[in-house]
């Protein structure tokens, strides 16, 4: 039986996720900010909806990026820091990977297709990695982040990105399919705050979390031989 599958029959210990993001993940607050608390920001509705069932270890972090250094913002690549992430929370049972908002800022000149490689990149590191049970590879759940929305103040930092963006599902899911990968659509689920257009509001967590705990479980059920 697979280690999803046995999840879902609730025998063994719980399951880990790695969730693995950008500010998306870590809760920033848009117009403030400031962080979320625990009970607005998706990991945390995620973590109570899978419990006790599944463990969550929330590594969202601002400004990261998927392979792009940032002078602005050192030592956010996400190249650099997922293999230190899949080795200290290992063993893993899957990796929920959402990256790419942060790469459409101008100064990386990065479009969908430049991003999706990126992606690819981080998302072939999970899979050849030994993160997982019994030293094999934990399962991938790759998300297509919400596409950038009226920037305001941030539209000439991100100059370009939302019509990229808009494509950067497409490319996402042939991906996954490619891989053998899971995949959401994130901007199929939320939509970015209408204050900043790049952040998630409360009520978008909320609906992110109910997506993803669906998601998971569809996983786990599909899992069973």
């Amino acid at each position: 039986m697979s280690d999803l599958a046995r999840y879902a029959d609730g025998e063994g210990e719980p399951r880990r996720l790695l969730c693995f993001g950008d500010s998306n993940t870590w809760g920033y607050e848009p117009g403030t900010g400031r962080r979320f608390g625990e009970g607005i920001r998706w990991t945390g509705r995620l973590a109570a909806e899978l419990a006790p069932g599944w463990r969550l270890v929330d590594e969202g972090l601002c400004s990261r990026t998927t392979v792009f250094e940032d002078p602005m913002s050192p030592g956010r690549r996400g190249l650099e820091a997922l293999p230190l992430a899949l080795e200290s929370h290992q063993p893993l049972d899957l990796v929920v990977l959402m990256l790419g908002t942060n790469d459409y800022k101008r100064r990386f000149s990065a479009g969908d297709y430049e991003i999706a490689m990126g992606l690819e990149r981080l998302a072939r590191l999970v899979l050849a990695s030994s993160a997982g049970r019994g030293g094999r590879a934990p399962a991938l759940l790759l998300v297509a982040p919400p596409p950038l929305g009226p920037l305001g103040a941030a539209e000439e930092a991100f100059a370009g990105g939302r019509e990229s963006s808009l494509r950067l599902p497409g490319r996402l899911e042939a991906l996954a399919a490619n891989l053998g990968a899971a995949y959401l659509d994130a901007g199929s689920v939320v939509a970015s705050s209408p204050v900043d257009g790049i952040h998630l509001d409360p009520p978008a967590h909320a609906a992110l979390a109910e997506a993803f705990a669906a998601r998971i479980r569809g996983l786990a059920a599909s899992a069973r031989p």
